[in-house]
């Protein structure tokens, strides 16, 4: 029975976790040890973070203790005062390049967060339209993005250092999807950003991004990408290989299916032609060695039911990709939670 008490207490306390860290994200406490050659001490760390009044530094050392039992930084207990450092974790959360600090900042904002208030009671709930999120904050996520200056810009700073970290290590990890290919459209690719990291990588490939106008309408101009207005629920443009980046997990599977056909149509007349999902499969390659990644990608399905998305497992993918008119499709799972998929005519 203690077992099982502390089983629930652990699970319950984890929230704590989560908000240990977005306190030390808000104090730069990364940043703070970084600029003492990546350890320092606590006095070190409050020289350079904002703490209004003294009496916030035992504080201060509380938190730390807590952020250090949880990996995200290290210490040494050898000397008079603690040496508090960098882990492989915290890295991650300083310089420019590899900064995760802006996704992690929206994940755990107030919006996002409040959305799982109400969870229960949005089970109750005798509306089938009405999402978590529009319970929670009256009206949807991309409503609030497009209206809320604040989210809007927390979220597209957010969405681009997640794209920027994964990039990097797609192109030199998994450069194998790229060979062989001369042209290449990024399906609700944005402002390109995915899309230019690909063409610098592999310049041989003509690299273009289809978006909605309004969106093509702010695209940068000093870059060899080009920029295409249009609908992916009504046609993409014709090339080796159509390139979709983390959008289908907002979609449910009929406008998933009625987009893959169209990337199907895209790619069909094209020799060795061939679509390229980059998301989360459920489950793939697990084993006992990343369960984290697994907890990490059914938590992060949780989120997107709160906003009417879904993260899928292999057998919906392949429901989806078949119903689309695909003859076959390969998984690689070797990006952490997130998987590429290669689906061919």
């Amino acid at each position: 029975m203690l077992d099982a008490h502390l089983q629930l207490s652990h699970h319950t306390l984890a929230y704590v976790k989560s908000l240990a860290l977005k306190a030390a994200l808000d104090l730069r406490v990364p940043d703070a040890i970084h600029l003492h050659g990546g350890s320092a001490t606590l006095p070190q760390i409050v020289s350079e973070v904002t703490l209004l009044h003294p009496s916030k530094i035992p504080c201060l050392r509380r938190l730390m203790r807590a952020l250090t039992l949880a990996g995200v930084f290290s210490v040494d207990d050898g000397g008079d005062e603690p040496v508090y450092g960098l882990t492989p974790a915290s890295r991650l959360l300083i310089g420019s390049e590899m900064n995760v600090t802006p996704f992690l900042t929206l994940m755990l904002d107030t919006a996002f967060v409040s959305s799982f208030f109400d969870l229960g009671e949005w089970f109750r709930h005798e509306s089938p339209d009405t999402s978590p999120w529009k319970m929670a904050h009256g009206r949807d996520i991309w409503d609030q993005t497009d209206d809320d200056a604040r989210f809007g810009k927390l979220f597209g700073d957010g969405m681009v250092a997640n794209s920027n970290f994964l990039m990097g290590i797609v192109v030199k990890e998994c450069s194998s999807v790229f060979q062989g290919i001369s042209s290449l459209v990024d399906v609700g690719g944005g402002l390109g950003g995915a899309t230019q990291t690909i063409a610098k990588a592999f310049p041989h490939v003509e690299c273009s991004v289809l978006d909605l106008p309004h969106v093509v309408a702010r695209a940068p101009t000093n870059t060899n990408v080009k920029y295409v207005g249009g609908d992916m629920f009504e046609s993409i443009p014709s090339a080796n290989a159509v390139f979709i980046k983390s959008i289908l997990h907002d979609w449910g599977d009929a406008e998933c299916v009625k987009i893959l056909k169209n990337c199907k149509k895209a790619v069909a007349s094209q020799a060795g032609g061939k679509v390229i999902i980059l998301d989360m499969v459920v489950g793939a390659g697990s084993s006992d060695k990343n369960q984290h990644a697994v907890e990490t990608q059914v938590w992060f399905d949780l989120i997107m039911m709160t906003i009417t998305g879904a993260e899928r497992d292999e057998m919906e993918w392949k429901k989806i990709i078949f119903e689309a008119g695909f003859s076959h499709y390969k998984i690689t799972a070797v990006l952490g939670v997130k998987s590429i998929i290669e689906a061919y005519p």
